[in-house]
Order: C-alpha cells, then sequence, then structure tokens
C-alpha cells in the first residue's frame, strides 16, 4: 500500500519537474542557456562534505550505471560482462562521472541524428522539430545524464539515463527526512525480530510436542534445527531477488508465505509434517537476514551506518533470545501449540505494519518509476532507468541475480574466511543455548518460565555492545578527516574491526568459561548470569563487525556476498541444534563449555588478522573494493 502511494508521489513530483525545467529546453536550443550536460545530483549530506562521508568517490558515488573499473579495464571479475554489468546495479546513482562530459561534444552532434537507426530505445518520431524539443528537454531536466547506448547492451543511440533531480528530491532515500527514516529502519528490525522470535520459540516446546507426537526429544529438536537450515538456504534467494524486483515485493510476498507454514506447523498431525512446515517456514522467513542490511544501506550513508546498523543487529539478535523467554511461559500456562500461534499473530502484525507503512527504498527501483512517469509526460522512450536500458526479460535477470552468491562464495578469499569465522561464532553460539535447559532447569530447579527469563542476561549484554556506538562514530568521523590528510576519500572496511576488538572477541571464550565452571547449586545463580551478559556483548560485537565489514567491502555486492555466509553459517547454526543436546547430557555442563570456551579462543586473534592483512586480502578478492 504504502509503495503503490509513493509510486502516485512520484507521478506528481516528476510532472513538476518536467514543467519546472521544461522552459530551459528551447533556451537550451537555441544557445541561450549553454550550461553543461545535467549531472545526476548528490544528496544533501554530500553536497556539504563534497563526497561521501565514508566512501568518498566509491562505486556508490558513481551514475547509476557507471562502472567503477572503467578506469582499469585490467581490474574486475573473470566472468560473463552482462552479470558483471548486472552486478553493478544494486548500488544508488549519484554524480556523473567525469568521463561522461569529455565526450559531451560529441553526443549534441550525435543528438541530431535520425531516430530511425534507434529501434529498440525510442519510440518512432516524425518531426524534426519535436525530435529536437525532446533533446532540448532532456538536457534540461536536472538529474538527467544523455550517453550512448553500448553493443553490449543490446542496441545504440542515445539514451536518457534517469537520476535523482537534486539535493532536494523527495524521492531520494538519502534525503528523507530523520522522521521518515527511523521509523523504516525500526520496521526492518521488527521483521528480524519476529522471524527471529520464531526461529528459538519451538525450542521451549521441545519435551511437551515429543510427548505428544510420541519421538525423543532429539528428534523435536529438529523442528528447530530445520528452521535455522531453511533459514540459511533461503537467503540464497532473498538477497538477489530483492535485487531485481524490489525490498518491499519479497518482504510481503515472503512474509505472506512463511505465515502460511507457521499454521501449519501450528496444526500440524504428526512430526512429519511438523519438521517439513518447519523447514518452509524458515525458507521464507529469511528476508531479514540478507535484504535488511541492503535496506538500511538505502537509507543511510555509510557514516550513518555506525548507529543505524546496530539498531538491526540488537533485533537480529534479541529475536531468538526473546523466542524462549516467551515460549517457557506460554509452554507453562498454554497447550505447547500456542508458541506456534502467538508467533503467527505477532508476524501478523509486523506484516500489517509494513504493508501500510514501510515505502520502497531501493534506488533502481524508484528510478525505474521515475524514468516510467518521464516516458508517460515527454512520449519520449529514450527515458530509462539504468536497469531498464538493457531490456531482458525478468526471469534471465532472476537467473542472474540468482547465480551471484554462489560465484562470490566459491571465488572471494574475505567471504570464504569470514563464512568459516561466522560458522563457528554460529555453532558456538547455538550449541551455548541449547544448554540453557541444562544449566539453569537441572541445576538451579528454574521453572519453564523462569529459566526463559534467564535469557535476559544475554539481551542486557547485547545493549551493552550498543553503548560502543557513540565512540565508533566519533572515530569514524575523525579517522576520516586522517584519510583525507593522507590523499584519501574514506576509511578503509578495517575501521569495522573495532567493534570486535575492543574485548568483544575475548567476551565470548571468557563467558563461556565461566558460566560452565560457575553453574554450580553451591554458587549464586547471579554468576552464571553475569556471564551471559558478558556473552551477549561479545556476539553483538562480532556480528556487527562481519555485517558491516562485508557491506564496506563489497558495495555494490554486499547482499549476494551476505547471502553467501548466510547460507554456511545456519547450515552449521541447524545442525549443532540438534547435536547439542546428546553434549549436555553426555558431558555434563561444565566441560561442555570448556570445548566450546577453547573452539572460541582460537578465533579470538581473527578480527586483528583481518585489521592487518585485510587490505591485502581485499587485493586478491576480485569483487571488493580497493582504497587508496
Amino acid at each position: 500500500m504504502q509503495s503503490w502511494r509513493q509510486y502516485r508521489r512520484f507521478q506528481a513530483t516528476v510532472k513538476a519537474q518536467v514543467e519546472r525545467d521544461r522552459a530551459r529546453a528551447p533556451g537550451r536550443r537555441h544557445g541561450e542557456d549553454e550550461r553543461p550536460v545535467p549531472q545526476s545530483p548528490m544528496s544533501s549530506s554530500e553536497k556539504d562534505n563534497g563526497v561521501d562521508l565514508e566512501k568518498g568517490d566509491s562505486a556508490e558515488s558513481l551514475p547509476h550505471g557507471a562502472n567503477p573499473r572503467d578506469g582499469d579495464h585490467n581490474v574486475g571479475p573473470d566472468m560473463m560482462e552482462d552479470e558483471e554489468d548486472t552486478m553493478q546495479h544494486n548500488q544508488r546513482p549519484f554524480e556523473e562521472a567525469e568521463r561522461h562530459s569529455n565526450n559531451h561534444d560529441a553526443e549534441e552532434e550525435d543528438d541530431d541524428e535520425p531516430f530511425q537507426h534507434r529501434p529498440n530505445l525510442s519510440r518512432q518520431t516524425t518531426q524534426q522539430s519535436n525530435r529536437t524539443d525532446r533533446t532540448a528537454l532532456g538536457r534540461a531536466l536536472t538529474g538527467i545524464n544523455i550517453r550512448h547506448r553500448t553493443t553490449k547492451e543490446g542496441g545504440s543511440g542515445d539514451v536518457f539515463i534517469v537520476g535523482y533531480e537534486g539535493p532536494g528530491d523527495l524521492n531520494d532515500p538519502h534525503g528523507w527526512s530523520y522522521w521518515t527514516r527511523i521509523p523504516c529502519t525500526f520496521l526492518i528490525a521488527s521483521i528480524g525480530c519476529v522471524v527471529g522470535i520464531a526461529s528459538a520459540i519451538d525450542s521451549s516446546a521441545l519435551p511437551y510436542a515429543a510427548r505428544e507426537f510420541g519421538v525423543a526429544p532429539v528428534v523435536e529438536s529438529l523442528a528447530t534445527g530445520l528452521f535455522l537450515i531453511g533459514f540459511g538456504v533461503g537467503a540464497l534467494f532473498a538477497g538477489p531477488i530483492s535485487e531485481t524486483v524490489g525490498r518491499n515485493p519479497v518482504y510481503i510476498v515472503t512474509l505472506a508465505v512463511y505465515m502460511c507454514f507457521i499454521l501449519g506447523s501450528a496444526l500440524a498431525p504428526n512430526i512429519g509434517a511438523q519438521l517439513v512446515l518447519r523447514f518452509l517456514a524458515g525458507l521464507f522467513g529469511s528476508t531479514p537476514l540478507t535484504c535488511a542490511g541492503g535496506s538500511i544501506s538505502d537509507l543511510w550513508s555509510p557514516l550513518e551506518r555506525v548507529f543505524a546498523f546496530p539498531v538491526f543487529a540488537n533485533a537480529a539478535f534479541t529475536g531468538p533470545l526473546l523466542g524462549p523467554v516467551m515460549g517457557g511461559f506460554i509452554v507453562q500456562h498454554l497447550d505447547w501449540r500456542w508458541v506456534e500461534w502467538i508467533t503467527l499473530i505477532a508476524s501478523g502484525l509486523v506484516l500489517i505494519l509494513v504493508f501500510f507503512f514501510q515505502p520502497e527504498t531501493y534506488p533502481p527501483i524508484l528510478l525505474k518509476w521515475k524514468a516510467k512517469h518521464l516516458r508517460e509526460l515527454t512520449g519520449d522512450q529514450r527515458y530509462r532507468a539504468e536497469i531498464e536500458v538493457r531490456q531482458e526479460a525478468l526471469t534471465r535477470r532472476l537467473l542472474r541475480a540468482l547465480y551471484r552468491p554462489i560465484l562470490l562464495t566459491v571465488r572471494e578469499p574475505i567471504i570464504i574466511l569470514l563464512a568459516l569465522y561466522l560458522t563457528v561464532i554460529y555453532i558456538v553460539l547455538f550449541t551455548f543455548l541449547d544448554g540453557y535447559t541444562y544449566i539453569f532447569q537441572d541445576t538451579y530447579g528454574l521453572s519453564e518460565g523462569l529459566t526463559g527469563l534467564c535469557f535476559l542476561g544475554i539481551i542486557v549484554g547485547l545493549f551493552g555492545a550498543s553503548a560502543l556506538v557513540p565512540l565508533m562514530y566519533k572515530w569514524a568521523k575523525e579517522g576520516l578527516v586522517k584519510a583525507r590528510e593522507q590523499g584519501k576519500e574514506k576509511l578503509e572496511p578495517e575501521f569495522r574491526l573495532w567493534f570486535s576488538m575492543l574485548g568483544g572477541s575475548f567476551a565470548i571464550p571468557i563467558s563461556l568459561f565461566w558460566m560452565g565452571w560457575t553453574a554450580r547449586p553451591d554458587i549464586s545463580i547471579w554468576s552464571p548470569l553475569a556471564a551471559s551478559v558478558l556473552f551477549g556483548y561479545g556476539i553483538l560485537c562480532v556480528f556487527i563487525t562481519c555485517y558491516q565489514y562485508i557491506i564496506d567491502s563489497y558495495e555494490i555486492y554486499a547482499a549476494s556476498a551476505l547471502a553467501s555466509i548466510t547460507l554456511i553459517r545456519y547450515v552449521a547454526a541447524g545442525s549443532m541444534v540438534i547435536v547439542g543436546i546428546p553434549f549436555y547430557e553426555n558431558m555434563g555442563v561444565p566441560y561442555t563449555c570448556t570445548i566450546l570456551g577453547c573452539l572460541s579462543c582460537l578465533l579470538v586473534p581473527v578480527p586483528y588478522l583481518f585489521y592487518i592483512y585485510g587490505p591485502k586480502i581485499r587485493s586478491y578478492s576480485k569483487y571488493a573494493v580497493t582504497t587508496g
């Protein structure tokens, strides 16, 4: 609904722009207004600072469709040209590259050529005056970049690449007010939270569901494990599809389908049906894992993401921890199937809010809307968003998009290394969470409801990590000044590693040893609870570090890169949910936590090694950005 209203507003703003700029076209045509070809404007924040506060003249600051590797044809992926071009379309358009202005005179001459030779892009015009007027209008409209269509794009002749009008363009998400962007961010975070709740709430109902279905608890734990595996598999589709059709269609459609399978899980007649439905619910519930990072990037500049991204990160981790809290009291006072009904109700509320209030944020789709309105208003079919220049079927575009995560996973050293790192982290995380029943219920004799409340300690630790945000923001601004003094225009992605380097990587093993050897009846329950706070702090620091590092390293490829690491770590996490129960039963809490602590000790140096060798590793990664 909100996207539809947003689309209608585009029509009004585009019409106002055409009427406002139309008067310039005749003057331009007769030589009265010899201003240069209009360039795609900067957002208000960029205008004030000259370049993007953190990325400078990166791929994000290029016009939509300008290849950041045009200056060096020896740099770039060894891949099909059409695939490379498709991957360039993920970022928002900004200023026109200087190279286009060098060919300005030649382009003016070509604009007078007959349009009969441009059948793929323009509607045929029989009157020379109309053609000249339209070309003059195209040059007068702010944010329109005129360039030649290349052979590999399937045609020739001029095309009018549509960009944002200016710093005050109300259609540019980066230019929206805080009162618009903050609620949008919280809506995205709420999707991640409610899906996270669904992933873990079943764990509280495990013994009750096992008894009803006549299976062992370890078999019933598959309901949680398969949901997480579905998360990973679904991420391969959600992210790339959102880069093709937009964010909102993916959010709304996948949430609706996910709710259907949650409903099915609540009504499951046997263990087989429940496991299949839970897997499918996870498959369609994976949307926020890959799309949310892209949506936040659409809304906030790189420097602003220092404080915007932790909002989503907190919600993404709070959901799986709130699940057992809610589930513990639900199964204590209601039938175990109510864990699914409550999840369904919460998901429905979020879906309604998203449907009515969440606007579309993906810049290529927004500019596609604008180009469509310009074609209707002017009758000139040369107005195109960059993603429309290559005219091809939606199915072909989707197939190419789905190919990207696989390509990145097998070719990129950064993704391979961070995927392994996060896989081990998530094995530790979900095995640790499996033990709460053994740590607090068996050791301290707490009820299901009170055992669930013990997860609040980790949530407190999550918000403790967010306390680093003001410091990170201050350092980012100071670091940007120093980088510019050294001739650089942006901070290196390694800056994001400070979240983990400020105790985050140490906090995880310390908390595991602490909890494992103090969770005893003769020691106060507050000791393991304090350890859980430290664990929450460490986990969120690592999560923010890895996600932000990948987003900054891959920029236009970020959503596909996140899909790659999501698959690997959630498949591993889902498997450990099943394996974790026998670990605690056979080895006990102290030794299980000790093994997990030793495993996480091996990961402590990783952020520091990336901080030192990250630039060199990125130089071997074909798709990662380089700085300097």
